[in-house]
């Protein structure tokens, strides 16, 4: 298999943790539901390729996410190494009940930096969202769990447009302060470009929270999501999240393309030298192996021209 020529360059760090959220943010947005013991294979393939964190499902009302409504039966079918990694996004305490059931050791909490998206998707507003969050991370940290934060529409919002950096930024140490070890800021509808990347990461240092404290969740929707990673890496993050194949669609933004594919994204680290320890090879069997069994093409581009 064709690999990228590697030619290291200054200022980028040494190794990156990919953060693979195609099991969850991806098939939370496939139309048709997936079985649960293909999702399992899944997750099994994506560690043998070298992936060592994985986050699998979500512990969501299947109201809301009927994808995601086996993700008891999917944990209990996993058998996953210790060094992988296996956290679940929880919205709040009742979900929390669930994780720890399931003998879940990490989860994530998924916050809004906008007031018309906190109503939409938590029904609350910006300032009230942390009364729910407040109690679900107080008991998992007492549960000995770590947790993880999700900031969405950081650098802009379907309804509101751009979006301040103090406002991301309020919200975001927030969560630090109640206890999230890491912030994920999300593009969530992709329309950050790199200075906005920049000026984000600056804001948040300026503020007292650290870069090792920050990950990045872009999303491609204008073809962005690579260079604003790239930026991201040279202001000292060394979290990307990513999804397999390019799972994972932009419910805000029509039929656009969604998460970036964590196999565009590799192709780009292998070739700067940026250690991550995972096999391309092996993830891009994964992906076309995934996209068999939802019966149409991977979105990735690193997979289009490797499996062609």
């Amino acid at each position: 298999m064709r690999k990228p020529q590697l030619v290291r360059t200054d200022g980028l760090p040494d190794r990156v943790t990919i953060y693979e959220v195609g099991p969850r943010d991806g098939l939370q947005n496939e139309s048709a539901i997936v079985d649960v013991a293909v999702k399992a294979e899944f997750i099994r393939r994506l560690a043998d390729a070298g992936l060592t964190t994985i986050e699998t499902t979500s512990f969501v009302h299947p109201k809301w996410v009927p994808q995601l409504a086996d993700a008891a039966e999917l944990l209990a079918e996993l058998d996953l190494p210790d060094v992988v990694r296996a956290p679940v996004l929880v919205p709040n305490e009742r979900g929390l009940d669930r994780a720890l059931a399931a003998n879940v050791r990490e989860i994530a909490i998924f916050a809004s930096a906008t007031e018309t998206f906190a109503a939409k998707n938590l029904n609350s507003t910006l300032d009230e969202q942390f009364a729910m969050f407040t109690p679900t991370i107080q008991r998992a940290m007492a549960e000995g769990l770590t947790v993880r934060g999700y900031v969405s529409m950081c650098y802009g919002d379907p309804w509101e447009g751009a979006v301040p950096s103090r406002q991301v930024v309020e919200v975001g140490a927030r969560l630090i302060d109640l206890g999230c070890h890491e912030l994920s800021l999300g593009d969530t509808i992709g329309v950050a470009t790199p200075g906005q990347v920049t000026a984000l990461i600056g804001a948040f240092t300026a503020a007292g929270v650290g870069v090792d404290k920050l990950a990045v969740h872009f999303h491609d929707t204008y073809g962005q999501a690579l260079a604003n990673t790239l930026t991201a890496l040279r202001e000292g993050v060394t979290t990307v999240d990513s999804s397999a194949g390019g799972l994972g669609g932009c419910p805000y933004a029509g039929s656009a393309t969604g998460n970036l594919a964590t196999e565009d994204l590799l192709w780009q680290l292998d070739g700067l030298g940026i250690r991550t320890g995972v096999d391309l090879e092996k993830l891009v069997a994964t992906s076309v192996w995934m996209a068999e069994k939802l019966g149409k093409p991977s979105p990735s581009r690193v997979v289009q021209a490797l499996a062609g």
